[in-house]
């Protein structure tokens, strides 16, 4: 585990709230947000957006709402609709409570919540719009329990969608950033129509055709320690389908 930066004032103050979308994450969840709230980011709040998980992950996320009442923010979804749904729900009530910058990432544990002040430092000392915590720039690694179909899955992905749409970042598929909040507001949430993992190329599609500087900055990728991924193969033909779409459904919007 790596030791998160200290961020001088009024840096480390700063409204941060990080998004969390769960599904079947009842052991993670916990691990997770005690992390979190243990990183020197007084103004770090966390928003988990769950879909009615039938492990009972939305119980124990109101239990450390109750804990934490003025950090841990919990939003009920009707059922499970796909990880962009979740995300564009939970990113809009973020900035709607006031947030300055907005943090996504996975409940999995496969995203170290010690990397956030690091990440916030480096959105804060440069003009980014987002910056992405990326496993495939210098310094970026996978862990070596990472089964090798993901990591094929992962690196033809980020081809195939390099090839397709000319954005020039290196882990196009990357779940764990911060933005901006007036990046956000920017983009428009409204135009976001992905459903599943797809929902991250698209906005770093937006991000790039709007003229947002994107910023990658290494992070150690870790394989989940319980649970399941939810990949499912409607969501691998919705994520190869989705270039094709983006081009046409974007192809007006310029910065």
């Amino acid at each position: 585990m790596i030791e998160p930066v200290q961020l001088p004032a009024p840096w480390r103050d700063a409204r941060l709230t990080v998004v969390v979308p769960t599904y079947n994450e009842a052991g993670n969840l916990p691990v997770l947000v005690e992390r979190l709230l243990a990183l020197p980011l007084p103004g770090l709040k966390v928003l988990v957006a769950d879909d009615n998980s039938p492990d009972g992950t939305g119980e124990v996320a109101d239990k450390l709402a109750i804990e934490h009442p003025d950090r841990v923010q919990v939003v009920h979804r009707a059922g499970k609709e796909g990880l962009g749904r979740a995300y564009v729900d939970g990113i809009g009530r973020a900035l709607d409570g006031g947030a300055e910058y907005v943090a996504q990432m996975d409940a999995d544990l496969s995203h170290p919540p010690e990397a956030l002040p690091g990440m916030l430092g480096a959105l804060l000392s440069t003009q980014a719009g987002v910056v992405i915590g990326s496993r495939y720039v210098p310094g970026g690694q996978l862990d070596e329990a990472w089964p090798l179909y993901r990591r094929a899955l992962s690196g033809w992905a980020n081809l195939y969608v390099h090839t397709l749409l000319r954005v020039r970042i290196r882990d196009l598929t990357a779940g764990f950033k911060i933005w901006r909040a007036d990046a956000l507001r920017d983009i428009g949430l409204e135009r976001v129509q992905s459903n599943g993992y797809s929902f991250q190329v698209e906005m770093h599609y937006l991000a790039t055709k709007l003229g947002h500087t994107i910023l990658e900055v290494p992070i150690r990728f870790e394989e989940r320690r319980e649970g399941a991924s939810k990949m499912t193969t409607a969501t691998k033909i919705e994520s190869a389908l989705m270039p094709f779409k983006l081009r046409t459904r974007h192809r007006n919007i310029e910065g």
